[in-house]
């Protein structure tokens, strides 16, 4: 499903210099399988995820989701790959304030090459234990209700992988358990691959898959 080959990815500097940030031997996730990906701040985490994503590509390497290696792809080819093969939880939501929580997963599915498909979206909300919140805005949920609002859109285009970055770290406590079972249920339910970054370390201890950045990542390793 996702393999990683020799990706390596640095940020320029105000002197010209270039930063190193990311140098990934070999990484690989196979379809359906969940994973938990652990690291102090600043060891590329998030970096890494953007570039499976798409939403950046590699000054080297292979990023091959289902086949297609998307690091040889345009921005507009990778763009429209993610709208149609990959879901992204982002920590802070980016729920669109004017829209209610089915208005919020249909206009995810208006991304992709398919059309909107309201029984689903519903579905999806109802999965996440949000049956009765259908048409509430985000001003009108609690944090953890946004945060299953986006996990429902994040998986509404059907993804073959979904990339989840600290989706608890917003959450009060009492609901991040209510988030990571909403996560892990749906993509076992919908056999997708799910890799999720975390610091918690009780999110953590729930995968049977637990990677450390700073072991994969031979810049942090070298440092």
């Amino acid at each position: 499903m996702l393999l990683l080959e020799g990706v390596k990815k640095a940020f320029g500097m105000p002197d010209g210099s270039l930063l190193p940030v990311l140098a990934i031997d070999r990484f690989e996730l196979a379809a359906a399988e969940q994973a938990v990906l652990v690291g102090r701040s600043g060891c590329g985490k998030t970096t890494l995820l953007h570039i499976i994503a798409g939403i950046s590509r590699p000054d080297e390497g292979r990023v091959v989701i289902n086949g297609q290696d998307i690091a040889r792809m345009s921005e507009p080819a990778r763009d429209r790959f993610r709208a149609n093969h990959i879901g992204y939880v982002f920590q802070t939501f980016n729920l669109l304030a004017g829209f209610t929580a089915l208005e919020n997963v249909l206009l995810g599915m208006a991304f992709s090459s398919g059309k909107g498909d309201a029984q689903r979206a519903r579905s999806l909300l109802e999965r996440v234990g949000l049956g009765r919140r259908l048409h509430h805005k985000p001003g009108m949920l609690s944090v953890g209700e946004q945060q299953r609002v986006a996990v429902a859109r994040a998986l509404a285009n059907r993804p073959r992988l979904l990339l989840a970055d600290e989706p608890t770290a917003n959450v009060d406590v009492r609901h991040q358990q209510e988030i990571i079972d909403a996560i892990r249920g749906t993509c076992q339910e919908q056999q997708v691959a799910l890799l999720l970054v975390t610091h918690a370390p009780e999110v953590a201890g729930q995968f049977d898959r637990v990677e450390q950045l700073e072991q994969l990542n031979q810049v942090v390793a070298a440092t």
